[in-house]
């Protein structure tokens, strides 16, 4: 298993301790973490539990010669790093191994670490937004914002990151703001976002478009149905040119499309029922089939991502809060879920993956080359 690719596209991460007082190379505790992770660790003391398991086999690659550090070294140490090169160099990392297609749909949404508050206020909980690739089930980057509110802010800075070039980027209504489709489409992308009463004029707009033809019977072709999870669901989507909106509304940039979904879900034990409608905007000129599938790809970041790092990784259970370490830890865990989707030679869970790689080291192996093969490819050219 090479290390050297993954160690030249982290290479720009400074070590926030003084020369003469490093014991421990900041590569050794990094890689370390990133192992620790992909097998299942939580926190600081199962890192140094998994590196005191397995010391035989870190030393072996040329790591800790001179013994393992204390879970808390570890945690001082990933801690005071710079979160914002830390940053950079996870997205370009992600950059070299997963090239973006044409009309390839990325979701941005964001996510609360809820126990990465200060003890001393619980309001402080870091929120994370990131950016998915649903094709391939990929974390391309992410950026901290202190409040859920400021993800207005925060996104288009994680947009100026990311290489989104012919990419549908999808948003749901917090993010529908001009210039965050300005800023999509300078990326030369297109944008879909979700429109709700924050932006009153335009979801009356789009409301009273699309009035004459919800008024219509719905036709068989239009209608998914779907029986899963103790629910029956219906869905229905319909699209429109966006031309008399563009006169209306010529503040959003190259408007070409307007969408709605219509949901009809009924619980099979309480016979509950809701009826949602959900309007959009988008700078594509989509078709109804690509807007659905768009629409619905766009939930894969909550369903493959958020839902995974709580489920398998245990994301919102994590105490960590001190100096930046919360926000290093939740990006290792995006190079760790990165990682253990790569290695596919095993058709198994994110969870199940992560027991194998603890139980074998040669598994891990496995794991960790999958992560860094296109890096290396690169390297030796």
């Amino acid at each position: 298993m090479s290390t050297e690719a993954f160690s030249k596209h982290f290479s720009d991460v400074q070590d926030p301790r003084q020369t003469a007082k490093i014991s421990y190379p900041l590569f050794d505790v990094l890689f370390l973490s990133v192992c620790s992770v992909i097998c299942g660790a939580e926190g600081w003391e199962e890192i140094q539990d998994f590196g005191e398991a397995n010391l035989d086999w870190l030393q072996e690659k040329g790591l800790f010669i001179d013994g393992l550090p204390t879970h808390d070294t570890i945690a001082r140490i990933v801690s005071r790093l710079d979160p914002s090169s830390f940053r950079r160099c996870f997205i370009r990392w992600t950059q070299s191994v997963s090239a973006r297609t044409s009309g390839e749909l990325v979701a941005i949404d964001g996510k609360t670490l809820r126990r990465s508050y200060h003890r001393e206020d619980r309001q402080s909980a870091i929120h994370m937004v990131s950016a998915f690739a649903s094709q391939n089930r990929v974390v391309l980057g992410q950026i901290k914002t202190e409040e859920k509110s400021n993800e207005i802010t925060a996104i288009p800075d994680l947009l100026a990151l990311l290489d989104v070039t012919g990419c549908l980027v999808s948003i749901d209504a917090m993010g529908c703001q001009k210039s965050i489709a300005q800023t999509i489409v300078e990326k030369k992308a297109d944008y879909l976002l979700a429109v709700k009463g924050n932006q009153e004029t335009l979801y009356r707009s789009i409301k009273q478009a699309f009035a004459g033809r919800l008024a219509e019977p719905i036709e068989a072709n239009h209608l998914q149905i779907e029986k899963a999870h103790g629910r029956n669901e219906g869905r229905v989507c319909y699209v429109l040119p966006a031309t008399d909106l563009t006169m209306q509304h010529p503040e959003w940039p190259e408007l070409k499309t307007i969408g709605v979904v219509i949901s009809y879900r009924q619980d099979r034990k309480s016979q509950k029922t809701t009826l949602e409608h959900r309007y959009y905007i988008s700078s594509a000129a989509l078709e109804e089939c690509e807007f659905a599938e768009a629409v619905r790809s766009h939930w894969g970041i909550e369903n493959s991502l958020h839902w995974v790092l709580d489920a398998s990784m245990n994301e919102d259970g994590c105490p960590i809060f001190a100096d930046h370490g919360a926000e290093i830890l939740a990006t290792i865990r995006h190079i760790a879920l990165n990682m253990l989707r790569a290695e596919t030679s095993k058709k198994a869970s994110v969870r199940r993956k992560q027991k194998m790689a603890c139980m074998s080291t040669d598994y891990l192996d496995k794991v960790w080359s999958a992560g860094v093969k296109i890096l290396a490819e690169q390297s030796d050219e």
